[in-house]
């Protein structure tokens, strides 16, 4: 009988230590992929974000973006639904309702066909547009793209909801194959002249892969890396959209 109690015990034992590995690996990644605040610093507000929380009304949030705003077979690891978290911890005494609309494989311009379509049917307070990579990808002449960005945003704006940009995301592996600068400088100057804040995933990225927090160039880390990647761009993103939206300490929680 001692011996199975031992092993049981042994058993438990090992259990927890396996728990406990898993909150440290957990607590690590939060630790090991801060944004420095020049990163999360914007001109940019949202105007309405901050009216719905003032007044204790729900948020609702959609995100339009693309492959990189999902993870195969594990949507809730994906950086939306972290957002979603963590958004709801801080502001726990209102609904959060967020959906994602995912637009594979289209241009700027061919997204901004639907905005208005997608504004009219979620009614969104907050809309969080992804974009750039397949305009780059595709080689789309930079001033189109800025053309398309710039008519997409005066649209969700005239529509009358409040606008996050999120530009093309890091891989040290496609820059050679990709030339990002154009795109990201031609957001950057559109989010500008439209006063919305611009979330800098890429230079987000590149500084978690410079310092070594993420590997991004290996091909070998897989799902479990995307996670990590996913679940720390999701609390990067929720500081993001309540400094953006001048909430204040006594607002949140």
């Amino acid at each position: 009988m001692r011996p199975r109690s031992g092993a049981v015990l042994a058993l438990t034992l090992l259990a927890g230590l396996a728990a406990t590995g898993f909150a440290r690996a957990e607590e690590a990644t939060a630790q090991n992929c801060e944004v420095p605040g020049y990163l999360l610093s914007t001109e940019g507000t949202l105007p309405k974000v901050a009216e719905a929380v003032k007044n204790a009304r729900p948020l609702t949030v959609l995100v339009i973006g693309s492959r990189s705003s999902t993870i195969l077979s594990s949507e809730a690891s994906a950086y939306p639904a972290k957002l979603q978290a963590a958004l709801k911890e801080k502001l726990p005494s209102i609904p959060v309702n967020l959906s994602v609309e995912l637009q594979n494989g289209k241009t700027a311009e061919e997204v901004d066909a639907n905005l208005i379509k997608l504004v009219e049917t979620k009614s969104p307070t907050l809309v969080i547009w992804q974009t750039g990579t397949v305009d780059a990808m595709r080689s789309v002449d930079p001033d189109d793209f800025r053309g398309a960005v710039d008519n997409g945003i005066a649209a969700l704006q005239n529509a009358g909801t409040d606008v996050i940009l999120v530009n093309l995301q890091y891989s040290p592996r496609t820059e050679t194959m990709i030339s990002a600068p154009p795109y990201l400088d031609n957001m950057r100057v559109v989010a500008q002249q439209h006063g919305v804040p611009l979330f800098d995933r890429f230079a987000i990225m590149r500084h978690w892969n410079d310092a070594g927090d993420f590997d991004l160039f290996s091909t070998f880390h897989g799902t479990d890396m995307a996670k990590r990647v996913h679940a720390c761009l999701g609390r990067a993103l929720s500081k993001f959209v309540l400094d953006a939206a001048r909430l204040d300490q006594a607002q949140q929680n």
